[in-house]
This record gives structure tokens, sequence and C-alpha cells, in this order.
């Protein structure tokens, strides 16, 4: 009785499946196999299988004692008991256990191709879409976007083809778990990088991001040469790069700001489209207070705050926003210049507070 050993090493050849594994997983696949068909009880008889060089089967019965713990067990005698109608068996457990390091195998190189890859973006179709998940078809493998990382009010629609942020990676019996996202403020980074190729050669730098997913987001960009406009080259012409970012994300809105080192210019920025007038450090450097135009106030807060949210979270501040004409009923410091002064028509004032989402070194 033979089991097919010259596709054991043709397996092993060719996927890299160690023989050796594959012989112990079938060697203690007929020891079970043998304990079924002869309808051994556990306590007093277990088996084991040999498979020589030449790939034949030698099935050894064994008499044994179990310890007090019934978790180890001693060989009181051994003796070889190959049924002689155990060549089916044999070979059909063989091609079980075949198969099934094939696809461990595979699973194994499909995991060894994404891991580590968190924080890159793929390009996958939707297959499915429930409560629990959206799942997209990668190729080789699937991937996972739980609820919390997709975007509210977008539609995951079958055969639809999308991009999303990989988060996380994970070795699971079943294979490769890709968790996803479209949230994640990193897939904004990727996004351009696959737009604006001045990103990927290090001329431009994304140096912060700030979003409200599938609504608006603020983006801070940096140069590395003088000749060249970080702001103009996320663009592109007539709008060409931010706009294809956007379609990507369903038309959420993107705007895109001068990062400076100057954190009261940076917060002037981060206000876009809003002109600020002045810009004023308080509580050691934690809070901006922010005066505008009495027209720009309603600007610079945004719809229902948002304006002034992303400014926080892209600035890491507290950003108090102010109008002039609120100016004048209050005490403030010595103010730092930084827009002109435009026509007054007074509007209520807005504090906000939050920290930033992303850097330069980091996508959190």
């Amino acid at each position: 009785m033979q089991i097919p050993i010259e596709s054991l090493r043709e397996l092993e050849r060719e996927r890299g499946i160690s023989l050796g594994t594959l012989i112990d997983a079938i060697e203690k696949a007929l020891a079970q196999a043998y304990l079924r068909m002869t309808n051994s009880d556990p306590d007093i008889r277990r088996a084991r299988a040999e498979i020589d060089e030449e790939g034949n089967v030698t099935v050894y019965a064994q008499d044994i004692e179990l310890d007090e713990e019934g978790e180890g067990y001693t060989v009181l005698k051994e003796w070889e008991d190959t049924p002689s109608d155990f060549g089916r068996i044999a070979a059909q457990t063989a091609k079980q256990v075949m198969l099934q390091g094939l696809r461990d195998a595979e699973r194994d190189i499909t995991f060894g191709e994404y891991s580590g890859r968190e924080g890159d973006i793929v390009t996958g179709i939707v297959q499915q879409h429930d409560h629990r998940y959206t799942i997209l078809d990668l190729g080789k493998t699937e991937a996972l976007m739980p609820p919390s990382e997709q975007i509210p009010h977008e539609r995951y629609e079958h055969g639809m083809r999308l991009k999303a942020y990989i988060v996380e990676v994970r070795k699971s019996s079943r294979g490769p778990q890709i968790i996803v996202s479209r949230t994640h403020p990193g897939l904004i980074k990727r996004l351009f990088e696959l737009e604006v190729p001045e990103i990927l050669d290090g001329i431009v730098e994304i140096k912060q991001v700030a979003r409200e997913p599938g609504h608006r987001s603020k983006i801070a960009v940096s140069s590395n040469d003088r000749n060249v406009d970080p702001v103009g080259a996320c663009v592109g012409s007539k709008g060409s790069r931010v706009r294809m970012v956007m379609n990507e994300l369903r038309g959420e809105k993107i705007d895109i700001v001068p990062w400076s080192d100057d954190v009261q210019d940076f917060v002037g920025n981060a206000l876009s489209p809003a002109k600020v007038k002045e810009v004023r450090l308080q509580d050691e450097g934690q809070t901006a207070l922010v005066i505008v135009p009495d027209y720009q106030l309603s600007l610079a807060i945004g719809k229902e705050g948002q304006n002034a949210r992303l400014a926080a979270r892209l600035t890491g501040l507290r950003v108090d926003i102010k109008s002039e004409s609120q100016l004048k009923t209050a005490v403030v410091p010595e103010a730092a210049p930084v827009a002109e002064e435009g026509p007054v028509d007074a509007q209520p004032a807005a504090a906000v507070s939050s920290k930033a989402e992303g850097s330069s070194g980091e996508e959190g």
C-alpha cells in the first residue's frame, strides 16, 4: 500500500510546501482513520502510521495506559496492524492532506503579500454588503470593511469598484483577514499620491489631514522646492487632480491649504476659504483666538461649525473665532495681523477644539 510520494515531492518543488510537513500530516490522518475503521476506544488503544521514502504505509496499533490526569499516556504494547483494505483510505487521505496543504500554502503566500502593507491603498470590487461588513474582492483574497470604516450615507452596491485604505492585516485559520477603511485620513494622502507626481517624488509633502468623511476634508501641504507651489500641484490644471480625488470619495469637498511653521499663519491658512485679520495665541499656545471681519464670520465658522472644527483638528489647537464687532466688547491681547480688513456685518462667535488627524510621520 502506497501513497503518491512523487506528487508530494512535486508540491514541495513547485509550491514550497515542506515534504516532511505533508508526510507528518498524512501519518496523523491515517492513524485517526485506522482508529475509526477499527472502532477503537481511545482510552486503551492508539495508533501511529509510518510512510517510508517510497511512499509505503505501515500502521501500528498501540495498547496504552492513560496517566492520572488523563492528558498523557504510556504505550504498553505496539504491533503492526495495517488493514489489507487500507489502500483506498490511504489514497483519499493523502489527497485531502495535499489539497489542504495547497490551500494553506496559498493563504500563507497571500498573507505574505499583504502583511506589513498597513497604510497602503487597494482597489477592490464590492461583493457583499450587510450590517456587519462590506466585503471587497481584491483578486486573490477579500477585504473586510466594518461599518465604523464606512463613509456615512455612501452606498456600496454589488460590482462597484472603489479604493480603500488598509488599516490591519490579520492571520486567521481561513486565511489573511484584511481590514480596510474609507474614512481613514490616510486614504486622502494615498489618493493624492496617485494623482500628484510631486508627492511621490518628495517635492510636495502632505503635512496634516483633518477629515469629516463624506462631507469635507482639509489638507496642509508644503514644498521642498521653492519653485513648486504645493497647493497648485495638488489642485492641478483647472482642478483636475483634486477633482479625481473628490470623485473617488463621491464628492467629498477638499480644502488644500499651505502648511506653515508659524502657528499663527498656519491657523489663518487652516480657516480658508475665510479671510482672517488676526490670530493671537493664548493658554501657553494651546488656544488660537482668531479675529475675522464681520462679513467673514459665518464663512470662518462654516456650516454647523464644520470649517472651524476642521481647522482645529488640522492645527491641533483650540480655535476661538470672534468678529471685529465682538472684539470691541472684549479685552484681548496684542494682535498679529495676517489679513486685510473688509466690510462690517456682525455675527456670533465660535470656539472649537480638536486634535489633528494625521501628520507627515503619522496618518492616525
